[in-house]
Parts: C-alpha cells; structure tokens; sequence
C-alpha cells in the first residue's frame, strides 16, 4: 500500500523510505509540509507518516490543513518532541499515533499495521470476498484456508480490490497504489499481465476479478 513520508531530515527519510519500500510499501517521500499536503491532494495513502518540525509547513499545520480540507488520513506523527503536552497537541489536533524520535524501525512498522487495521476495529480485521481471505497484519492471502502463492505485486493489487469491493477500483487507482512511478502500471500492459495472473490463480476459488470495460477491475464473490 501506498505511504506518504514527509521528514526535512533528508538521512533519515532516506532510512525510513529504504525500510518501508523493502517491507513492501510504495513510498512517496517529501522533505516538508507543503509537499506532502500537495501530495494528500494528489494521491491516495493508507498512511501517513509526518514529522512535526519542517520548513515552509510544520506536520502540526499539515494535520489542520488536513482537518479542513476533509482529508481523512491515518497519520503517525514523528518528532523529537517528548513532553506529555506536545503529545496532546499532536493527538488533539488529528494524529492518530505519536512516535518519539530516535526510535525503532520494528516499532514503527508495528505502528503502521495497527493504523491499518484500525479502520476495521469494529468489523473483523481480516479481508474476505467469497473464499478469499487477506490478513493486512500477516500480510498473507488464502483460500479457503490454503495460503495463496502470489508476487508481492499482485498481492497488493488483491488487497486493493478487497479493500474496494463490491466497488470498481480503475486501473490509474491502482496504478497509484501499486507501483511507486504511477507511470510504470499505466504506460504499458503491465496491470493486465499481473491481473492476468492473479486470475489465473484465483481461478479453483469461489471469488473472481470482473473488468469493467473503459473503468477498471472489480472483487466480486462467484
């Protein structure tokens, strides 16, 4: 899933990019706060992970911004800024979490998954369609109880359609959210080769990939 970082310490986003990419996120990192707001306007996130002190725009001026344009973001808020009445602030001003720098990138993962499930903390975490299961936390797809072998790619494109189902989700959505150059999955036939094969795969179950013709892809039950 797509994460957006925005870190003015160019060491450390560049740490923290690094990291999130090899545990399988696509990462859009920006280097302040007016950045990652036109970022917000832009793309789609699952996440948002934003430093308090940058220049131009701080993190706590993005989470207002945020607020009034309606931007509904899971936010992690990053910073050095340890005492109890900063914490409240951030958390009262719309961070969902707090994470004191310097930290640990175990954590912060951790962190992260728990922002991802928390939209669904009233529904069971677990995404299903028919036979088809995908554990966000575990990040491993099965069906009907087997695990189901897929490419990181494709598994990203199926928690995508499991996330929007029954709706159609077009192909620049998951273009966006799949490959970190939007360009790279819309350029060529690359998205219908991977759809393709998660077809292919998914074919024994009792779920299905239906193309909407000139929109996009949809998860349906079969």
């Amino acid at each position: 899933m797509r994460v957006l970082l925005a870190e003015d310490d160019e060491a450390l986003r560049s740490v923290v990019a690094r990291g999130l990419t090899e545990n399988g996120y696509i990462v859009d990192a920006v280097p302040d706060g007016e950045a990652a707001l036109a970022y917000l306007a832009t793309y789609e996130y699952e996440v948002v992970v934003l430093d308090w002190r940058m220049p131009r725009m701080s993190g706590y001026d993005v989470l207002g911004a945020m607020k009034t344009r309606k931007i509904s973001v899971p936010v992690l808020m990053l910073t050095a800024r340890d005492r109890s009445a900063d914490r409240i602030a951030g958390l009262d001003r719309g961070a969902d979490d707090y994470l004191v720098k310097p930290f640990d990138f175990g954590e912060l993962l951790a962190r992260l998954r728990a922002l991802q499930r928390r939209p669904l903390a009233v529904r069971d975490p677990v995404l299903r369609c028919g036979d088809l299961t995908f554990d966000p936390a575990a990040r491993e797809a099965s069906v009907d109880g087997r695990p189901l072998a897929v490419t990181a790619t494709e598994l990203a494109i199926l928690e995508l359609l499991l996330r929007r189902t029954p709706n159609v989700v077009t192909r620049q959505s998951i273009a966006m959210n799949v490959w970190p150059v939007e360009a790279d999955g819309i350029g060529s036939n690359t998205i219908d080769v991977h759809l393709a094969r998660l077809r292919a795969k998914l074919s024994g179950s009792r779920s299905r990939v239906e193309t909407v013709r000139g929109v996009g892809y949809r998860l349906l039950p079969s």
